[in-house]
C-alpha cells in the first residue's frame, strides 16, 4: 500500500515523463516548423522585394500608392499561405483546412460589403494609367464639370466653376467622362 506522498510523488513523475516524452515527439515538428517560419519570412521579403521593384518601376512615383496596394495584397496572401502551410507542418491538418475555408467565406462577405470601395480602388487604377485624364484637365463628368486637381485610388477631386472643390467616386467618373481641354470636346470613356 502506497502513502498519500508516495501517490503524489509518482504522479508528479509520471506527468514529467509523460510531459517529456511529448516534447521528445514534438521537437521535429517545431524544428520543422521554425525552419520553415524561417524560411517563409525570407522568401516572402524576397518576392514583395522584388515585386515592390517591378511594379514602381512600372507605376511612376506620383502612383506610388499602387505599388503599395499590390505588395500589400500579395504579402497578406502569402503570409496567410505561410501560416495555413505551418499549420500543416505542426500536424494541425483538419485546423488549417477549416482556417482556409473559413478564411475563404469571410473574403467573400468582405469582398460583398466592400464592393463599392473595390469598385472605386479598380477605377482608380484605371484612371491613373489613362494618359488621356490627368491633374489639369478640364474634364466633364457626370456629376460636375472642372479642372482635375487629384486622383487617388478610391476619389477623384475637380475644382468647379465656382472654385469649389468636388469629390467623387472614381467608379462614377470612370463610367463616363469628356476631356474639355483647348477647344475641343472629345469623349474618351470606354
Amino acid at each position: 500500500m502506497t502513502t498519500a506522498g508516495g501517490f503524489v510523488f509518482q504522479t508528479i513523475q509520471r506527468a514529467i515523463n509523460e510531459f517529456g516524452a511529448g516534447i521528445q515527439q514534438a521537437a521535429p515538428k517545431l524544428l520543422t516548423g521554425a525552419v520553415f517560419l524561417l524560411l517563409a519570412y525570407v522568401g516572402i521579403r524576397l518576392v514583395t522585394g522584388a515585386l515592390g521593384r517591378a511594379l514602381a518601376a512600372i507605376y511612376p512615383d506620383e502612383q506610388g500608392l499602387i505599388v503599395d496596394l499590390g505588395v500589400t495584397l500579395v504579402g497578406i496572401f502569402l503570409w496567410f499561405g505561410a501560416a495555413l502551410t505551418l499549420l500543416e507542418i505542426l500536424g494541425m491538418g483538419e485546423i488549417a483546412a477549416s482556417l482556409g475555408t473559413a478564411a475563404g467565406f469571410v473574403a467573400l462577405g468582405v469582398s460583398y460589403a466592400l464592393s463599392n470601395m473595390i469598385a472605386d480602388t479598380v477605377a482608380g487604377v484605371y484612371l491613373l494609367r489613362d494618359p488621356d485624364f490627368n491633374p489639369g484637365d478640364e474634364v466633364k463628368s457626370d456629376p460636375v464639370t472642372g479642372v482635375v486637381t487629384a486622383i487617388e485610388l478610391r476619389k477623384t477631386r475637380f475644382r468647379d466653376e465656382e472654385g469649389r472643390t468636388v469629390v467623387v467616386a472614381n467608379r462614377d467618373v470612370e463610367k463616363k467622362w469628356t476631356q474639355l481641354d483647348a477647344g475641343h470636346d472629345a469623349d474618351t470613356s470606354d
